[in-house]
């Protein structure tokens, strides 16, 4: 969501220079934007303080005379590098005591998180446009078909992208159950399916190609972010719990079916035009926000059927896919 951002700064500058200090995890991301000049990772695990290694890149920054710095973390921790950089103006949040540390403080807005994180990016007290600039990520399609042809894959069918890991907890993820009726269905209605995650999803895609019985790619543990990136550009439609990925797949331009359960689908929502939310209306508990349900029902994911997921996407096919 920061690409958005980085181009509301674009509009306003056409010749600023945009270097971004985050995790060494968002590098491929990042890679994919083509407002980012610079990526300079940061060399400090997350949660911890390492005053000396931020005092270190602090004063290494210095020599890049940066006008502006614009924190969207809204840590204590966080502000230092810019502080300890010498950079004039340093904008972010109020929060976690950062007075000094930061001179440009702004309060923080209700609504999406990415107009939080655009109202960060615009000269203090500035309305909001009515409509933010989307996400957009570029694949690398020399990559892509580099990674078609080490995994032996063609493009006669449409592909449906599987989405079934949520970083946050039981309580984002739609049951194995529901994903492994969809990839079969689909598989059936003659889509290709692909299943994508990190490796801690590995158990998860398992048992989707156990119950599902049908011929499904497994990416997930078998590669980079950055592959996934540029492989999820290939999709005609996505089925995705709230998760990194549904963010990605939104930025990629496909067809996104997301699930929200314990989530709030109006503060991070998939940011695509066409993207489809479900999401159970009728319960009070929902959105708990919470990473475990507190009922030990997950209604609100399991009360969410496989049919509909399947009436959103089937017939959908080639006029999703973007090439």
């Amino acid at each position: 969501m920061t690409q958005s951002v980085f181009q509301v700064l674009k509009i306003q500058d056409p010749e600023v220079v945009i270097d971004v200090v985050a995790p060494s995890w968002s590098a491929p991301l990042l890679e994919r934007m083509p407002e980012v000049q610079n990526i300079l990772t940061l060399p400090i695990g997350h949660g911890r303080f390492d005053l000396k290694t931020r005092w270190d890149m602090g004063k290494a920054l210095r020599t890049r005379q940066y006008s502006q710095t614009i924190l969207f973390p809204r840590s204590l921790k966080s502000a230092l590098i810019p502080y300890f950089a010498g950079i004039p103006r340093r904008t972010g949040w109020l929060g976690e005591m950062r007075w000094g540390l930061l001179n440009d403080i702004r309060p923080r807005i209700v609504g999406k998180m990415v107009e939080e994180f655009v109202a960060l990016g615009l000269p203090p007290k500035t309305l909001l446009p009515t409509s933010v600039p989307l996400p957009r990520l570029i694949a690398d399609r020399e990559h892509v078909n580099t990674l078609l042809k080490n995994f032996g894959i063609g493009q006669s069918k449409p592909i449906l992208a599987l989405c079934p890991g949520a970083a946050f907890g039981p309580a984002k993820q739609w049951p194995v159950t529901h994903f492994a009726t969809v990839a079969r269905e689909a598989a059936r209605n003659g889509w290709q399916v692909w299943l994508f995650g990190s490796p801690q999803d590995s158990s998860t895609s398992k048992q989707i190609q156990e119950l599902a019985n049908e011929n499904i790619y497994d990416f997930v543990g078998k590669t980079s972010l950055l592959d996934s990136v540029d492989l999820l550009a290939l999709a005609s439609a996505v089925v995705t719990n709230d998760s990194g990925l549904m963010h990605v797949a939104a930025s990629l331009d496909r067809f996104v079916v997301a699930v929200f359960g314990s989530s709030d689908p109006n503060r991070t929502p998939p940011l695509h035009p066409n993207a489809i939310i479900l999401r159970r209306n009728d319960l009070q508990c929902s959105p708990c926000l919470r990473r475990i349900c507190r009922l030990r029902t997950t209604e609100c994911l399991h009360g969410l059927s496989p049919e509909l997921v399947l009436n959103a996407i089937l017939g959908q096919g080639d006029p999703y896919q973007k090439g």
